[in-house]
C-alpha cells in the first residue's frame, strides 16, 4: 500500500499532440516517473482539452496517455477522475477500459489521516449568469443525447474549435492577468462555507489557472492547481509524513 496521494488538474491535452508539445510531453514524463509509493491519483478535471465519448468512439490522439494510465491501474494505483468543463462527457470508458473511478464535485475523500474536499472548481460558489447557462447546457442529459446524434467528424471538430476559441479569447485579451483575489474570490468563500459545515483539512481545485496555496482563517489549506501549459503544479500529500508538496513535473 502506497503512502502518497497525487492531485492533478488542467493538463488540457489536445488531439494529435506531438512529443514536443509541452503539456503532452510533461504529462507522459510525469506518469512514467511515478514511484512505487503512489496510493492514488486524483485527476481534477480538464485533463483533456476536449473529451466526448460515443458508444463506440472516443477522441483520438491520446493513445499513449491512456496506455500509461491503464498500466498504473494494473499496477494497483487507484485512479479517480472528476469531470471538468472541457471533459464533462465521461460515460464509462475511463472506468471500463482504464480501471478508474468517476467522482462528482465536490467530493470528500479520505487520504491517510486527512479529509480532502476536491473538485474541478467550476460552478462552486457564485458564478456569472452566462457561465451558469453554458454549464447547464453542457450538463443537460437531454442535450447530450441530441449531441450524440451528430457524427463524430462534426461534433469533435466543433468541440475542438470551442476549446481553441475559449483559449484564444484569454490569450488575445491583453488585460487578462489571472490573480487570486483571496477573500474576494467566490471559491474562497465557498471553501469557508464548506469548512464551517464539515470536517475538512484541505481543499484542492483546478479550473481557475491561478496556482494558489493559502490557509483559511479556520486553519484549512486551500490549493488551486495551475494549467500545465503555463507552469503546472502537482500537489502531493504524503500520508506517512503528513506533509504537502507542490511539484512542477519536468519535461
Amino acid at each position: 500500500m502506497g503512502s502518497k496521494y497525487y492531485f492533478v488538474s488542467d493538463v488540457h491535452l489536445r488531439p494529435n499532440a506531438q512529443d514536443g508539445e509541452i503539456p503532452h510531453k510533461r504529462f507522459l514524463s510525469f506518469l512514467d516517473h511515478l514511484g512505487e509509493d503512489v496510493e492514488a491519483i486524483y485527476f481534477l478535471g480538464d485533463i483533456f482539452d476536449y473529451w466526448y465519448e460515443y458508444k463506440y468512439t472516443i477522441p483520438r490522439g491520446h493513445t499513449r496517455v491512456l496506455g500509461r494510465l491503464a498500466m498504473l491501474s494494473d499496477r494497483g494505483v487507484k485512479l479517480y477522475f472528476i469531470p471538468g468543463n472541457h471533459d464533462v462527457w465521461l460515460y464509462g470508458f475511463l472506468e471500463d477500459e482504464i480501471g478508474g473511478e468517476i467522482l462528482q464535485q465536490p467530493s470528500f475523500v479520505k487520504c491517510g489521516r486527512r479529509t480532502f474536499c476536491i473538485g474541478h472548481g467550476d460552478g462552486l460558489g457564485y458564478t456569472a449568469l452566462g457561465f451558469r447557462f453554458i454549464r447547464s447546457i453542457f450538463h443537460s442529459r437531454f442535450l447530450q443525447k441530441l449531441y450524440s446524434a451528430i457524427h463524430p467528424r462534426w461534433s469533435f471538430a466543433l468541440g475542438y474549435a470551442w476549446s481553441e476559441h475559449s483559449r484564444s479569447v484569454k490569450k488575445n485579451n491583453l488585460n487578462y492577468r489571472p490573480v487570486f483575489k483571496g477573500e474576494d474570490e467566490p471559491i474562497y468563500r465557498y471553501a469557508q462555507k464548506v469548512a464551517s459545515e464539515n470536517v475538512v483539512d484541505c481543499f484542492v481545485f483546478g479550473h481557475f489557472h491561478i496556482p494558489t496555496d493559502l490557509t483559511l482563517p479556520s486553519g484549512e489549506r486551500l490549493f488551486i492547481l495551475g494549467e500545465w501549459s503555463q507552469g503546472c503544479e502537482v500537489l502531493i500529500y504524503d500520508s506517512v509524513e503528513d506533509s504537502f508538496e507542490l511539484m512542477k513535473p519536468e519535461m
